[in-house]
């Protein structure tokens, strides 16, 4: 493993963090990572011991470092893996229009924290801290108050920016706000001039079947590990 990419999305955390939000990334060349109270994705420069160990240096004993590399990788004994599955990452082909009937889609903000935090601890779509807010624009809808569904912003790979946080709560499924957060979100995304992509595991084949109904395609697997 090294980080040379053919493509900007071959190592999405470093590319990120190396371009786009530079400016959040702790580390150096040989390891960097998201502020933990942000997310707990970090990137190596390539598999080495010196990259590792570098990589151990940004981290406390009770800190998560989440990888995701296009080939497995195997860190030293000192770190412990937790998961280790493979995700598909997804591009936006053919954008799909769904509009929000009947419901209104508000940008979230720092007083919706508790609520978001709530409804991801809930639906555990991913990693969501107190703090994740701030990588992009986070949308919503709300019933009778409470926050039914959200979508927002993740890594900003150079020209790139992926699509995260797509839960529903369990009691307001099958109403079609999923499809129509996706929508909303990838639209505002591609008035910026960038292009949308997501992650999911690769046996969630539920979740891949609405991205594809979105869309979006499989660009290529890659390996998650933390």
């Amino acid at each position: 493993m090294s980080v040379r990419p053919d493509h900007p999305l071959d190592y999405p955390i470093w590319t990120a963090l190396t371009t786009t939000q530079r400016a959040l990334a702790e580390g150096d060349d040989r390891a960097r990572r998201y502020p933990t109270e942000i997310t707990p994705f970090a990137a190596i420069a390539d598999a080495s011991a010196e990259s590792f160990a570098a990589l151990a240096g940004l981290m406390s004993p009770q800190d998560i470092a989440v990888l995701f590399t296009p080939d497995p990788v195997n860190p030293p004994a000192e770190f412990r893996i937790a998961l280790a599955d493979t995700g598909e990452q997804m591009i936006v082909g053919t954008q799909v229009e769904t509009p929000a009937h009947g419901v209104d889609i508000v940008t979230l903000g720092v007083n919706d924290v508790p609520d978001m935090i709530e409804l991801t601890a809930l639906t555990k779509p991913g990693p969501f801290n107190a703090r994740t807010h701030e990588l992009g624009t986070f949308l919503g809808i709300r019933i009778d108050g409470q926050l039914a569904a959200m979508i927002g912003e993740r890594m900003k790979p150079a020209g790139y920016t992926e699509i995260t946080a797509v839960c529903v709560h369990p009691s307001h499924r099958g109403r079609g706000y999923g499809r129509m957060l996706l929508s909303a979100i990838s639209r505002q995304i591609v008035s910026r001039g960038e292009i949308p992509f997501l992650h999911v595991f690769t046996d969630n084949h539920s979740a891949i079947a609405l991205y594809r109904r979105q869309g979006m395609e499989i660009r290529r697997r890659l390996h998650v590990r933390c």
